[in-house]
C-alpha cells in the first residue's frame, strides 16, 4: 500500500440539547469538544500539537477565521487554516482536497471540523437575548470552492420563488405526476420513506430525533407538524433547530502507524467526484431526474471498480424527500433499503452545510463495525452542486483520486425561461405555500407550446385549497402576462 495513503482515523460527534439558554455552547466549544473526541478516538494521545491544518465548514455564525482559534486551542498555533464557501457539498469537497493533499504529500495531519447552534439561537431569538460569542478574527490561508452562480434564475426570484422550501416540493409533485401516482398513493409511499429514515435515527446514537414516528404522523398536518409547502409537512423538512457538531482527523497511513494509531479503526476514502446540474430550476430539463447525480453516481462506482448491489452503506443527501427519490432512481437504489446512515437531515439533524460531516462520521462508525463500502452524497443549494465520494473499510486497489464529469452535464439540454407568457400552458409542477393562516401563494412551473418554462403565482384561495386535493400537474391553463388566468 502506497504509504501516503490517505485515511480516516478519528471522528467525533456532539450534541447539546439544552433547557435553558444558559447550557447553551457556541459552534466554536461544539468544534473544539468534537476535536477531543476525534482525537481519543483514534486510539492515540498527544499528538494534536503535530495538527498541520485546520479546516472548518462553513456555518451561519459570524466568526472571521474559527480555524485560527482552534489551531491555537489545540496546540497547534502555526497550522494553515482552511475555510469553504456556503453549501451542504463543502463537506464531501474539503474530504477530497484533504485526501489529495495528503497523497500527493502537502500534508500529513489535517482537522476537519464544522458546527451549528440553530436550535439555542432560536430559542434566544424568542427570548430576545443574544448569546455570547468567541470573537475569531483573521483571514483563511485558503478557502476551498469556487465562485458560484447565483441558487436562483431572475424569473424565479422575481415570482418572489429564493427558498429551498419552495423548490423542492415542486421537483416532489413532479414526481408523483411522472410515476402516475394519485395524491394519496404518493403521500402513503413518501411517509413510508420518511418513516424507514425515522427508524434509522432511533438507531444512530448521534441523531437529534430518537423517538419513533410513524407514515401518518409525519405526513398529515397537526399543531406539532404544521403544513410547509404542499406536499411537505415541517417533518418533512430538513430539521435546522438543532445544536451539533463533528470532527474528523485524516491522514496518511505512514503517518498513522508512527503516531501508533489503531489500524482497526481506520477507514479509507477510495474516490470522489464532482458535478454540478443546470444552476436553477428554471433551466433543467425537467424536475424529476438529475443528469448530475447520474453521472457523478457512474463515474464514482466505475473509480472504485464496484457495482451499486455492492454498497453495504448509503447516505443520500436528505434535505427534502424529493432530493433522496432522485438520487435513488439515478443510482438505481431501492427505495426498500437504508438510504441514510444519520436519519437523514430531518431526524438525524439538519446544522446546514455541516450535515455531511455527521453523515461521514457515522458511516466510519459503521464501517469499522460491519465492513465493506459505503457511499456518501452532498448537495448543496436546490439539486444543484453534487460532490460524492465513495468509502471502504479496506485499504482500496488504487490510489485514491478524483474526477469531474461537469462537461458532459453541460453537454445536457437545457430549458429557455421565459419572464412572461399569455395564452395556452401546461403546469409542470406546483407547489401552495403557508402562512400562519392557511395557504399564502402558489407557485407554479408551466410550459409553454414551445417548450419554454414561465413562472406564475396565484393567492386564489379557493385555487390554492384545490391544488392541495388535487392533481394540477398536466393541466393545461391559460396565461396572461404570466399570470393564472384559469384552466382550459
Amino acid at each position: 500500500m502506497n504509504p501516503r495513503t490517505p485515511v480516516l482515523v478519528g471522528v467525533g460527534q456532539v450534541l447539546n440539547r439544552i433547557e435553558a439558554l444558559a447550557e447553551a455552547r457556541e459552534p466554536l466549544a461544539l468544534m473544539r469538544e468534537a476535536i477531543d473526541l476525534a482525537a481519543a478516538d483514534t486510539g492515540c494521545e498527544n499528538f494534536l500539537d503535530q495538527v498541520q491544518s485546520v479546516r472548518v465548514i462553513k456555518g451561519i455564525w459570524r466568526y472571521e477565521n474559527p480555524a485560527k482559534w482552534l489551531a491555537a486551542a489545540i496546540g497547534a498555533p502555526a497550522a494553515e487554516t482552511v475555510g469553504t464557501l456556503i453549501g451542504g457539498n463543502q463537506n464531501q469537497a474539503v474530504i477530497n482536497a484533504t485526501a489529495l493533499d495528503l497523497l500527493t504529500g502537502d500534508l500529513e495531519l489535517a482537522v476537519i471540523a464544522g458546527a451549528e447552534n440553530g436550535n439555542a439561537l432560536m430559542k434566544a431569538r424568542k427570548l430576545g437575548v443574544d448569546l455570547p460569542y468567541t470573537e475569531a478574527l483573521g483571514a483563511y490561508d485558503r478557502v476551498i470552492g469556487a465562485d458560484q452562480q447565483a441558487e436562483h434564475h431572475e424569473y424565479e426570484r422575481a415570482k418572489g420563488i429564493q427558498q429551498a422550501i419552495q423548490i423542492y416540493p415542486m421537483y416532489e409533485n413532479a414526481l408523483r405526476h411522472n410515476k402516475g401516482e394519485s395524491l394519496t398513493e404518493h403521500r402513503a409511499r413518501v411517509g413510508a420513506l420518511w418513516s424507514r429514515f425515522n427508524d434509522v435515527g432511533q438507531r444512530n446514537p448521534n441523531a437529534w430525533v430518537q423517538h419513533d414516528m410513524t407514515a401518518a404522523e409525519i405526513t398529515t398536518p397537526s399543531a406539532a407538524n404544521r403544513p410547509i409547502s404542499f406536499p411537505y409537512t415541517k417533518f418533512m423538512n430538513a430539521n435546522m433547530s438543532v445544536n451539533m457538531g463533528a470532527a474528523l482527523i485524516m491522514t496518511t497511513v505512514e503517518k498513522a502507524r508512527k503516531l501508533g494509531m489503531d489500524e482497526t479503526k481506520w477507514v479509507y476514502p477510495v474516490a470522489g467526484v464532482v458535478g454540478y446540474d443546470h444552476f436553477s430550476a428554471s433551466v433543467r430539463d425537467n424536475f424529476y431526474t438529475s443528469p448530475g447525480i447520474r453521472f457523478v453516481g457512474e463515474r464514482l462506482l466505475e473509480m472504485a471498480e464496484i457495482d451499486v448491489e455492492q454498497l453495504d452503506y448509503v447516505d443520500l443527501y436528505s434535505c427534502f424527500p424529493s432530493a433522496v427519490q432522485i438520487a435513488a432512481r439515478e443510482y438505481g437504489l431501492s427505495e426498500d433499503r437504508d438510504l441514510t446512515v444519520t436519519g437523514g437531515l430531518t431526524f438525524g439533524g439538519g446544522p446546514l452545510n455541516n450535515y455531511v460531516m455527521h453523515s461521514i462520521a457515522r458511516t466510519v462508525q459503521l464501517l469499522r463495525q460491519s465492513g465493506g463500502h459505503a457511499l456518501v452524497t452532498a448537495n448543496g443549494g436546490n439539486l444543484y452542486k453534487h460532490v460524492h465520494g465513495l468509502y471502504a473499510s479496506e485499504p482500496p486497489t488504487n490510489d485514491f483520486r478524483v474526477d469531474s464529469v461537469q462537461a458532459r452535464i453541460d453537454s445536457q439540454p437545457a430549458r429557455a425561461c421565459v419572464a412572461a407568457h399569455s395564452g395556452r400552458a401546461v403546469i409542470e409542477s406546483y407547489t401552495v405555500m403557508y402562512g400562519a393562516d392557511g395557504p399564502a401563494v402558489a407557485h407554479l412551473a408551466c410550459l409553454n407550446d414551445d417548450g419554454e418554462r414561465t413562472w406564475v403565482n396565484t393567492k386564489d384561495s379557493d385555487l390554492m385549497q384545490d391544488m392541495t386535493e388535487n392533481e394540477y400537474c398536466g393541466r393545461e391553463v391559460q396565461l396572461a402576462a404570466s399570470e393564472l388566468a384559469g384552466p382550459i
